[in-house]
């Protein structure tokens, strides 16, 4: 019969050579040698960026206004603000001017790039919403031209150059197709409204993520429209938007500068 010591030595060794072997290099698996999201994917990230230095966290157009006026003041009310907003002011106007700004540049009609522009501009509801799309388009042409884009430059004094019109300028310097460029642009104004809103009223980081993820595919819908819409049928109305808008030019206590 074999002694205590001697079984104990004979399983160790039987363990001992039963342990997997080591992978070799050859078996791991081997990604692409140029990188795998390229770089006008990145690129859109960056423009889309709520760290992108053109104060877009100051604004909330009109949210503040309707959160005191108490039409928003749950995950329900706000979602229905800003989802209905999405699809019914963004989806029919940035959107649509939007993808005739990127395609204007990218033919470099100077003069179409002027006339979209003013026409987003003029269409504005208030002369506080005038004043954030002057804000974020003049940020972000000193931005884009501290970047490299020399185009960008010229538009610096510009005073009615909007957010649209430079995020198309960028997106076709850095070779970003009009579909992802239109998708970020949604989800960047729909993040943006998330945002304030997490701010004014009881909305939590958790229902934030709802509102957020109940708007994507409503943002893939709204980008494929606006690539649909003729020339004539490009616009919206929004008379809440608007009214909340004007109201807080004169709201006593506030947060956010429209």
């Amino acid at each position: 019969m074999a002694s205590p010591m001697a079984t104990r030595t004979a399983r160790t060794t039987h363990t001992m050579n039963i342990d997997p072997p080591v992978s070799e290099p050859s078996a791991r698996v081997q990604g692409p040698e140029t990188g795998v999201a390229g770089v006008p994917l990145l690129r859109l990230l960056q423009l889309s960026s709520p760290s992108l230095p053109i104060g877009a966290f100051a604004y909330s157009q009109g949210l503040e206004q309707a959160v005191e006026l108490h039409w928003a003041f749950d995950e329900a009310s706000v979602g229905h603000w800003i989802l209905g907003l999405l699809s019914h002011g963004l989806g029919r106007l940035d959107l649509p001017v939007l993808i005739r700004l990127h395609q204007a540049f990218a033919n470099e009609d100077l003069a179409a790039v002027r006339r979209w522009n003013q026409f987003l501009f003029a269409s504005r509801g208030s002369s506080e919403l005038q004043a954030e799309d002057r804000h974020l388009g003049g940020a972000l042409a000193r931005v884009l031209s501290s970047l490299g884009v020399v185009a960008a430059s010229d538009w610096i004094a510009e005073p009615c150059a909007t957010h649209a019109a430079m995020f198309a300028l960028g997106a076709v310097h850095w070779n970003i197709q009009a579909t992802a460029m239109a998708a970020g642009y949604a989800f960047a104004w729909t993040e943006a409204q998330v945002g304030a809103a997490t701010r004014l009223c009881p909305l939590g980081q958790q229902a934030a993520q709802r509102i957020l993820t109940r708007a994507l595919p409503i943002i893939d819908g709204v980008v494929g429209e606006a690539f649909l819409l003729a020339d004539d049928d490009v616009g919206a109305s929004a008379p809440a938007h608007a009214i909340a808008s004007a109201l807080h030019e004169t709201l006593y206590s506030r947060l956010c500068r429209s």
